[in-house]
């Protein structure tokens, strides 16, 4: 059965990557019947004002309508039921509901696939790595999966397009927005190699600064190893390597050109934390394949942590799931990395939760009333704080920062 319309409905209520839909499905056996349950009037799921409100004011002819547009304009909708979608995401914290996309997603139904992640300010040595390294490692049978930023992300997945290998570009917008301007050049070729353009994010979507967060998480999972070529200390390619380590990917690094210089610090401090050298693309092939003797202990024990917000949606999807002969995974973990001081890159709002917390942990209630956040607004940049490793989801909807 295609309940795509019945996970569309879901994110038009709750709205998209919030992980309050997982909360929801934890009750139900599929989509279908959450839609139902939650439009009766004895539903057994207690939902907030502007819930229920969205509940009874979005009607699911929106989704079948919405899902015919993106039809007739070439862009495909999976969700996380369909047998499309990308195993590598169905075990991680808060997994996309649905995907759109642009492009073959069958590309990504194999097991040897590689994120690549660097800067957009790239120098000649990196970009000269990146495209070496891609192109060798995308004519022995890897899928690259990139972020389609200007530099590095650009300059790996053209390097599979441009040996007519496919590659996978995690956008953090629509599908049909054309983001970066200065790559747009490039999208007929990365298709045409039979590569795809996915998201999370409805057609439309702009790409908004929240987006990105969001969208990393998606990017670190889907490649069974993250290769950072170049990374400043605090960027957006070491978040993602982190993620990924977190998510028990292995994770390779580009030995710095300069080791003096501020662009290679992310590379040396992954190097530091355990993450292995990468001089070729049969080092990335290796890790891959599994002919490593073993990774560095340290490297095993950061990878090896974990937080209970990734077991229960990894519990509700066993069970949702395990009967209709997809695949289980046994093992999952998540990242918990601790900062001295909080990222650059968030938001305004996200500061103003992360200091609130400072003191100690707090019930997500509490928070939104002190902040006077709607509560559904406080939950969806909770949950970018978590995919940051700011702050600790706990039991009974309390949240601590994590130091």
């Amino acid at each position: 059965m295609d309940e795509t319309k019945y996970w569309l409905w879901l994110n038009m209520v709750f709205g998209t990557g919030n992980h309050r839909i997982w909360e929801i499905m934890s009750f139900f056996r599929n989509a279908e019947k959450a839609y139902y349950a939650l439009t009766s009037d004895n539903s057994v799921v207690s939902l907030n004002e502007n819930e229920n409100k969205n509940v009874f004011g979005v009607p699911l002819h929106n989704a079948e309508t919405f899902l015919e547009n993106c039809k007739k304009r070439g862009i495909g909708v999976i969700c996380y039921s369909s047998q499309e979608y990308p195993a590598q995401l169905r075990h991680i914290y808060n997994p996309p509901s649905v995907i759109y996309y642009r492009g073959n997603i069958s590309c990504l139904q194999t097991d040897i696939t590689v994120t690549a992640v660097g800067t957009r300010k790239a120098d000649s040595y990196s970009l000269k790595a990146a495209k070496e390294i891609c192109s060798e490692l995308s004519a022995r049978g890897a899928v690259i999966i990139s972020g389609f930023a200007v530099g590095i992300d650009l300059a790996c997945s053209m390097a599979a397009a441009e040996i007519g290998r496919p590659t996978a570009c995690v956008m953090g917008c629509g599908v049909d927005v054309d983001y970066p301007k200065q790559n747009f050049a490039y999208r007929d070729t990365i298709l045409a190699a039979g590569g795809v353009f996915i998201s999370e994010f409805p057609p439309g979507t702009q790409p908004y600064a929240p987006n990105f967060p969001k969208r990393n998480r998606i990017l670190a999972a889907l490649g069974m190893a993250v290769v950072v070529f170049q990374a400043g200390a605090k960027s957006g390619s070491v978040i993602t390597a982190n993620l990924a380590a977190g998510q028990g990917r292995e994770v390779l690094c580009l030995p710095p050109a300069d080791i003096f210089s501020g662009g290679y610090a992310g590379n040396i401090k992954l190097l530091r934390d355990g993450a292995l050298p990468m001089y070729d693309a049969s080092d990335v092939m290796d890790c891959i394949t599994g002919r490593k003797e073993q990774l560095p202990p340290q490297y095993m024990a950061r990878t090896a942590a974990s937080a209970d917000m990734a077991e229960d949606i990894s519990a509700v999807s066993d069970m949702m799931y395990e009967q209709d002969n997809i695949p289980v995974r046994q093992e999952r973990t998540v990242r918990e990395q601790r900062y001295t001081e909080l990222p650059d890159d968030l938001s305004a709002q996200q500061k103003r939760i992360a200091e609130a917390l400072e003191n100690g942990a707090l019930h997500a209630d509490e928070l939104a009333q002190s902040l006077e956040l709607d509560p559904s607004e406080l939950m969806t940049e909770l949950t970018e704080l978590e995919i940051f490793g700011v702050v600790r989801s706990l039991p009974g909807k309390m949240f601590e920062l994590i130091r």
